[in-house]
């Protein structure tokens, strides 16, 4: 991991102050809310329905067990005891008091962390492969890159006050688990035909209200040339985007209105000056950034005692099975903590949930844990002998489930629960999903599924690149959720298909449950997945289990 250097040090220590005075004056009344709001939001606290809300950045989604200990703390003393990790990596805080936020920030400063640029029209949290470093597929650890990217987008004087947010994925693996092609800029590591390893530039993806899958812009960047490069964007986009309407200040928007190859030749030409700039700063730096994400000091022991208790437990079974990936390292694996419990809010864990996690980590994971953007933790590095052990601590504090990929391990935004935005609500609808298809005992018969639910148009719990997403919207003061189909967030990224009228809350479960069923009737054998069978059959018999009684008609008039 990056250990902050004594600039990086001053200078968090010095926004903290900034900060607290700005607090101050809010509270005394010397600021009005108009005047502090741009304040709060370029230092990550949002007032939402209830309560203000501080996202806290988890670079890149890397943290250790220190990091880890101190947000229990938080919550513990700060909040009511538990965080909410979420779809950018980073966690929240749902409940400060506006006073307490100094003092919250100055813990964060304790262990190396803050709140900066998780809010505004800045280049926010990058994201990347939570995988990352341990990946069996992986081409190169793209961290450092990351590492890179977060230091020189960081108070960059240009880049303040863009004409809208602006989202940064990095991935280093061919299958991709960043969801790059949903970004502003989504970097892919690749190699070329004279395997040399570089970067393909994909600009204008993002979801919202005009969902889009990103285009590629350049096919092959050499890794030298990345900041200067991703400059070049940023300063394209800075002068073109649209800033008469913030709903189409997108660069997603800026491309489709200027066209691709429009944009290519400006950033292109903006990229052949800023080129020289840069003067290998960006290298020197980068070279002082990669020696922290050297691989860890890995074991080599036996695995015969994993072996056993694999055929022998069949819980231990059924979570290896589904929680587990590939590990580069012989001996090891990845283990996804699922945080979809089945009941439990997407995301939420409890500050001894967090402790737990931390403990594991420094005692089996290398002292290293990721939040993946599907709002689970991952212990990247662990032995497989001590996973019968992390299974068991992980269970008794009900972090055992087993649903990593299935059904019910669902991307729920706040919703209207918390959030000023929302018009429905998320976490309820997903709650009830889970609970169902536990009682159906269906879950692992059905597979891989990705389920995910927004409570606006915004779309922060990516609903457009589920294989099933929701959308929840209010209908005359009524919730209505809108089911979309055949989406899809990884290298094969697709926008799904609104299937057809929404439901109410309480009919959207059952035309879950009926679509679910319907696809175990359709699919060809049981190793064909939901979205494989979409592909092959099209929307129409999905949309048949979704609306029967239109169905029927339509036969009848037949």
């Amino acid at each position: 991991m990056y250990k902050y250097n004594d600039f990086d040090e001053a200078f968090v220590r010095e926004r903290v102050a900034q900060f607290s005075g700005q607090v101050a004056r809010r509270i005394d009344g010397s600021l009005s809310e108009d005047e502090f709001r741009p304040l709060r939001l370029m230092n990550g606290l949002y007032l939402q329905l209830h309560a203000y809300m501080l996202r806290v950045a988890v670079p890149y989604g890397t943290l250790n067990s220190r990091q880890m200990r101190q947000f229990a703390t938080i919550a513990d003393t700060y909040d009511k005891g538990y965080g909410h990790f979420t779809t950018r990596q980073n966690i929240q805080f749902n409940w400060p008091k506006l006073r307490d936020v100094p003092a919250i920030l100055t813990a964060l400063a304790d262990v190396e962390m803050h709140a900066i640029q998780t809010s505004g029209n800045t280049i926010r949290n990058v994201t990347a492969d939570h995988f990352a470093g341990a990946a069996a597929d992986e081409i190169e650890d793209p961290r450092a890159y990351a590492e890179l990217i977060r230091q020189w987008s960081t108070d960059h004087p240009e880049f303040q006050f863009l004409p809208r947010k602006f989202k940064v994925a990095i991935t280093g693996a061919p299958n991709d688990r960043a969801v790059v092609k949903a970004h502003d800029i989504g970097l892919r590591m690749i190699r070329n035909d004279a395997g040399e390893t570089g970067f393909e530039v994909i600009v204008g993806g993002g979801l919202g209200r005009t969902p889009m899958i990103g285009k590629v812009i350049r096919d092959f960047l050499p890794k030298a040339d990345l900041l200067p490069y991703l400059e070049a964007i940023v300063s394209v986009y800075n002068l073109l985007g649209r800033r008469d309407n913030k709903y189409k200040a997108r660069i997603k928007i800026t491309v489709h209105e200027n066209g691709l190859e429009t944009v290519r030749d400006m950033v292109e030409g903006e990229f052949a000056q800023r080129r020289a700039l840069f003067n290998g700063a960006d290298q020197a730096l980068l070279a002082e950034i990669e020696p922290a994400f050297a691989k860890p000091d890995f074991l080599i022991g036996e695995t015969e005692g994993f072996d056993a208790f694999y055929k022998a437990d069949p819980v231990f079974r059924s979570w290896v099975d589904t929680n587990l990936a590939e590990h580069r390292q012989p001996g090891y694996a990845i283990v996804t903590i699922s945080l979809k419990a089945h009941g439990q809010t997407p995301g939420d864990a409890t500050s001894e949930q967090m402790r737990v996690m931390a403990d594991l980590a420094e005692e089996f994971g290398h002292d290293e844990l990721r939040v993946s953007h599907e709002q689970n933790i991952v212990l990247p590095h662990v032995h497989k002998s001590h996973l019968p052990e992390l299974h068991a601590r992980l269970a008794a504090v009900g972090l055992a489930t087993a649903n990593v990929g299935l059904v019910s391990d669902i991307i729920a935004c706040p919703g209207m629960d918390y959030c000023a935005l929302a018009t429905a609500r998320s976490i309820p609808i997903a709650q009830q999903i889970a609970e169902r298809f536990d009682e159906l005992k269906l879950e692992h018969e059905v597979g891989p599924l990705k389920l995910k639910i927004s409570g606006c148009i915004n779309a922060c719990g990516h609903h457009h690149v589920g294989h099933i997403g929701i959308l929840g919207l209010d209908r005359a003061g009524v919730e209505n959720y809108q089911i979309t189909l055949g989406g899809d967030a990884t290298q094969d990224a697709a926008i799904g298909e609104r299937a057809g009228p929404g439901f109410s809350a309480d009919a959207i479960v059952p035309a879950i449950e009926r679509l679910i069923l319907a696809y175990l009737d359709l699919r060809e054998t049981a190793g064909e997945t939901f979205i494989e069978a979409y592909r092959r059959l099209g929307a129409e018999p999905f949309k048949a289990a979704l609306y029967p009684d239109e169905a029927g008609d339509r036969k009848h008039a037949a």
